[in-house]
């Protein structure tokens, strides 16, 4: 990998990395310090348009049923568009407290689209969806 991706890889994780660390703290505010104004989300159920809107939504979250959360996170790729565009796939999940592995039924895959804007990687999209488990033999 040329050192120049190599960099915007890392600077990606780290922009990740926040996201992960600011939904251990419960900050709403800080987990969306890196999206983009126009900025979406889309998982089962729900479409979040704009920063703001996450933000709300993620407040909201972590004062009922997403309190004391933290997630379970295992990036999988980095693929970059072009030299401003990147596309991250993870495994994702919500852990409640008290629990250090991620049950397979709330176990996600999750893709990023960030954007370098200015000079910094910012998200400006997040989507996820269940991993369907393997069908059982029988």
């Amino acid at each position: 990998m040329p050192e120049n991706r190599a960099q915007d890889e890392a600077a990606i994780t780290a922009v990740l990395e926040n996201v992960y660390k600011a939904w251990e703290a419960n900050d709403a505010d800080a987990f969306v310090a890196d999206y983009t104004e126009d900025a979406t989300a889309i998982m089962p159920g729900s479409y979040r348009e704009g920063r703001e809107a996450i933000r709300r939504s993620m407040a909201a979250g972590y004062a009922g049923p997403l309190k004391g959360t933290s997630t379970h996170n295992k990036q999988i790729s980095v693929r970059f568009l072009g030299q401003d565009g990147a596309v991250v796939v993870s495994e994702s999940g919500i852990l409640f407290p008290g629990e250090t592995e991620l049950p397979s039924e709330r176990a996600v895959h999750a893709s990023w689209v960030l954007e370098r804007r200015d000079g910094r990687w910012l998200v400006a999209a997040y989507h996820n969806c269940p991993i369907n488990p393997a069908p059982k033999a029988g």
